[in-house]
């Protein structure tokens, strides 16, 4: 049994550790066996597979979005605002940077947190691979404050497009958007712009036709959604066409510029808006604690229990894990992986305090699924008796995708409170705008 009364602290409130704060609150916070603290630099937390869409607006972070605080208050843990900054394992603590308020003011110093048992869970972000102009130039949407930010200026510029109409040329009076990176995110966000912008009439900006938006999305390998099946990439190259997508294959960026990219064959592709969604890695900050081992993408490298190597107490789950399998190759970076490392690792982390046997975790890959805003989706499903995929797509593959995002919720809220969301949210969308106008 339990001796002591460990402090279990989790960094990062993204999928995998939203979700082990939530199960680890039930098992061991609520019956005080454990204090579970969850920290995280924001106050509030949106699945990232769905920043794409509060890009758009097509989603309202006031309805999607869950507050850490309240949240912790009814799951059995605690939540602390503050962003992760150094980690010394020798003393187990770990340091806070200060916070700010809105006008610069300090509003609380640095802190340090005591850990018995600690699970970085810091996600990853867009790498720019040192590209110059990106991170002067270039959207990105790792976090919610980012994909809003683009917000806002996308809703400027239409905007500016309707208002202008009658005073500007035809030729002239257009929105032009690049996206680098044709990965899941890039195929989504183009797909969910020409959704928006085909709503635009029905609030007052009827001057902005489909005609006076074009997008291009730039992959520099030679083929959009490398990862994923050549029949998956195909089906989404051909609705992507068929929205009016301009889809550049195999053009490399060599630059951004306040106009446009430049591609390494020295075209330059205009654009009023620029995302870059071309690939991940861990923050380099992750890279000034000497006691991991990491990839070349900042992941940290871990063993069969998700423990960082040459550690002892320290875990690490989702993206910022490097987690090899029996094939050699390193467990993905997708919502699905978090979700599973979390369920592994709550379980552990009980067995570990309670002195029974780990369980090694083990990667099940269900299958992949993008979807292309409200036309359509397209995937593959692995099946769980053959081990073979199933291609699937249109309305099945459009519900299978939205199922996936109802799994996550079930996992922190409980299918009761998650069928509730959803009646909610459907109420809401009969008195609400389909996209986000503020």
């Amino acid at each position: 049994m339990i001796n002591t009364h460990p402090n279990i602290v989790i960094i990062g409130g993204g999928a995998g550790g939203l979700e082990l704060a939530t199960k680890l609150g039930h098992k061991l916070g609520k019956s005080q066996r454990a204090t579970i603290t969850l920290i995280d630099k924001n106050r509030t937390h949106i699945w990232k597979p769905l920043l794409h869409e509060v890009a758009t607006g097509s989603l309202d972070t006031s309805l999607d979005g869950v507050s850490y605080s309240a949240h912790a208050a009814k799951h059995g843990f605690q939540f602390i605002l503050g962003e992760f900054n150094a980690l010394n394992a020798e003393s187990q603590t770990i340091t806070l940077n200060q916070l700010l308020d809105e006008n610069g003011q300090l509003l609380i110093p640095p802190r340090h947190i005591r850990y018995d048992e600690l699970v970085i869970a810091v996600g990853s972000v867009s790498n720019d691979f040192n590209t110059p102009g990106v991170s002067q130039y270039c959207y990105f949407l790792d976090s919610q404050s980012q994909a809003e930010r683009f917000q806002h200026a996308l809703l400027d510029r239409f905007t500016r497009v309707h208002q202008m109409a009658s005073e500007e040329p035809e030729s002239s009076n257009h929105l032009s958007i690049a996206i680098v990176g044709g990965g899941a995110t890039g195929v989504e966000l183009s797909a969910e712009l020409i959704h928006v912008s085909q709503l635009l009439k029905h609030y007052g900006m009827s001057e902005f036709k489909s005609t006076k938006l074009s997008i291009r999305l730039i992959e520099a390998g030679p083929s959009i959604l490398p990862l994923l099946p050549k029949r998956i990439s195909d089906a989404a190259r051909k609705e992507l066409k068929n929205l009016g997508v301009t889809v550049l294959e195999g053009t490399q960026v060599s630059e951004a510029t306040k106009t446009g990219f430049i591609t390494k064959q020295g075209e330059t592709i205009g654009a009023d808006l620029m995302i870059w969604a071309a690939g991940v890695k861990v923050a380099d900050f992750i890279k000034t604690m000497n006691c991991f081992e990491f990839t070349r993408n900042n992941q940290i490298l871990v063993d069969e229990y998700l423990q960082a190597k040459g550690t002892a107490h320290i875990y690490v789950l989702g993206d910022a894990s490097a987690c090899q399998q029996p094939d050699g190759s390193f467990v993905p970076p997708r919502a699905q992986a978090a979700h599973q490392m979390a369920s592994n690792l709550a379980a552990n982390i009980v067995a570990k305090l309670n002195g029974k046997s780990l369980t090694a975790f083990q990667y099940h890959d269900h299958g992949s699924l993008v979807n292309l805003a409200r036309y359509s989706a397209v995937g593959s499903l692995m099946g769980n008796l053959t081990g073979n995929s199933m291609y699937v797509e249109g309305k099945l593959a459009r519900l299978m995708y939205v199922s996936l995002y109802r799994m996550h919720q079930s996992a922190i809220h409980g299918p009761v409170k998650t069928v509730g969301l959803w009646l909610c949210e459907k109420l809401m969308r009969s008195v609400r705008p389909k996209m986000k106008l503020h």
